[in-house]
């Protein structure tokens, strides 16, 4: 068996389109266009370029795009100032604020500041407690990307059994709960659960989320198995030249494709998604603000 590959930038772009299109039926009733706003601390290259992805996609879709850029140095309390000051701009429907940030910065009182109705990442307290309540709200971003694919690529979930491996707040945690609202049977795993290989052969639909390269092997998927690899790990690639590199995901890609019957690549799969997600989250904020339903076609 030779596994479809699931490309995520196609599925992304189609998102895009659909933000763009409720977007701008939205701003109609707005009198504006929807709005979102990131904030960058320091100068980490990774992180710059992933802003700058942001920004290009969330104003190709006709979005306000607003980059607020702080000192590697500036305190924590300024960075939660500025976060304050979004809150309470009218004009600014979502907001995240880019990690990592330097270590003298405490990640989670910055994102707690971050109002709810406007936490695009899905990532404050409240928008977990309404995910895990089952109560609308902005749902985290990376994890919406890969229930998407997976209804892409295998139509409904109900009744599926999903597998996820890692049980980060990020990704692992939130994904579990995106597919129960699926109607499919999840088993939640990590790098200590026993018979890990044997639980995943059981899984109709396999996430990877854990960190480490290539550690689901291809004996670990049931033949035909839709695999979601949400990894990304830079390792090094002798075949390319002396301290070359390349990115590999959680999943053993080749053999895996070899059983499964759906396969994301790494890169390629899961990771164009996020900002696809952001962008939806950024018009469901703006709506949800505003006391307007939520657009149909998203």
């Amino acid at each position: 068996m030779s596994a479809q590959i699931i490309d995520g930038k196609a599925v992304a772009a189609e998102a895009d389109a659909a933000a763009a299109k409720a977007g701008a039926a939205l701003a109609k009733s707005l009198g504006r266009a929807p709005g979102l706003a990131v904030v960058l601390v320091g100068d980490d290259p990774a992180s710059e370029v992933y802003v700058r992805n942001k920004g290009r996609r969330a104003e190709a879709a006709g979005f306000v795009s607003t980059e607020i850029r702080k000192p590697a140095d500036a305190t924590q309390d300024e960075v939660i100032a500025v976060v304050r000051a979004l809150n309470a701009d009218e004009a600014v429907d979502g907001i995240l604020v880019q990690m990592p940030l330097p270590a003298h910065i405490d990640s989670g009182a910055v994102i707690a500041a971050i109002d709810p109705d406007k936490d695009v990442d899905g990532l404050t307290p409240v928008s977990a407690g309404r995910l895990l309540l089952g109560r609308p709200g902005l749902r985290p971003c990376t994890p919406a990307g890969c229930v998407l694919l997976a209804r892409r690529a295998l139509g409904d979930l109900s009744g599926a059994h999903v597998v996820v491996i890692g049980r980060s707040i990020l990704v692992g945690k939130p994904a579990a709960l995106l597919f129960l609202e699926e109607n499919a049977t999840v088993t939640l795993a990590h790098s200590k659960t026993r018979d890990l290989p044997d639980l995943c052969r059981r899984a109709d639909i396999l996430v990877a989320a854990v960190g480490r390269p290539e550690m689901v092997k291809g004996d670990w998927v049931k033949p035909g198995a839709c695999v979601i690899d949400v990894g990304i790990n830079r390792v090094p690639a002798p075949e390319k030249g002396e301290g070359k590199t390349k990115l590999v995901g959680d999943v053993a890609y080749a053999e895996a494709a070899a059983a499964a019957g759906h396969i994301t690549p790494v890169p390629g799969g899961v990771g164009p998604m996020t900002i696809a997600m952001l962008l939806r989250n950024t018009v469901l904020a703006a709506a949800m603000r505003a006391g307007l339903p939520a657009p149909e076609d998203l």
